[in-house]
């Protein structure tokens, strides 16, 4: 199936729609094929964190990935494939979506399930997506340093309602130190990181 990793790292849609189709004509199992698009996705967040890969080809190559899913996701039972439910929001008063968009597709191709919440998400917006939709984590982000202390209160207000929930946040003004000082349980510096830090909070 290197045939499909390729096509993922090239951002061929067109080539993974084939590949994938060809593969399950072949009797490749559904879940070993999704085994194989997370683990080109895994390289891709690898290349884009060393510099080798920049947003636009991160996205078309997350975007072939997802339309691989789109065919093998049916074959499986969802508890069989979802790592885990994500609401993720850029906190309110930011209207910053880009990169957002990117963590929320990098952790679509980890294998989470998403919940995106957009921009200018107020605590109250977090709260009842908490509500409904119980996830394991909830993400914020905030691209402008005047919603940092916007981002302070709605942590503290999730982490004091829902102390089980582990909370992260990421950011271009965001760093390991601020993270830390409002008790957010993980910081991702990029999109990439932001994936695996999930999966590290959920095993």
């Amino acid at each position: 199936m290197d045939y499909i990793y390729a096509y993922v790292l090239e951002g061929d849609t067109e080539g993974v729609v084939k590949g994938v189709k060809r593969a399950l004509q072949d009797g490749i199992e559904p879940a070993v094929i999704i085994d194989c698009l997370i683990n080109s996705m895994a390289e891709v967040g690898v290349r884009m964190k060393n510099g080798d890969m920049f947003v636009p080809e991160v996205l078309a190559s997350a975007e072939a990935m997802k339309e691989g899913l789109q065919i093998v996701k049916p074959l499986l039972s969802g508890e069989n494939y979802s790592q885990g439910k994500i609401v993720i929001g850029t906190v309110a008063g930011d209207l910053h979506d880009i990169g957002k968009n990117l963590v929320a597709m990098l952790l679509e191709s980890a294998g989470f399930d998403v919940v995106d919440l957009g921009i200018d998400v107020p605590a109250e917006k977090f709260m009842a997506a908490i509500e409904e939709h119980q996830p394991a984590i909830v993400g914020l982000s905030a691209l402008l340093t005047t919603t940092m202390e916007t981002m302070k209160k709605t942590v503290g207000a999730i982490i004091a309602r829902y102390p089980s929930i582990r909370v992260i946040v990421g950011g271009a003004p965001v760093s390991q130190e601020f993270a830390d000082s409002i008790n957010a349980h993980g910081y991702a510096p990029d999109a990439a990181s932001a994936a695996d830090l999930a999966k590290r909070l959920i095993n």
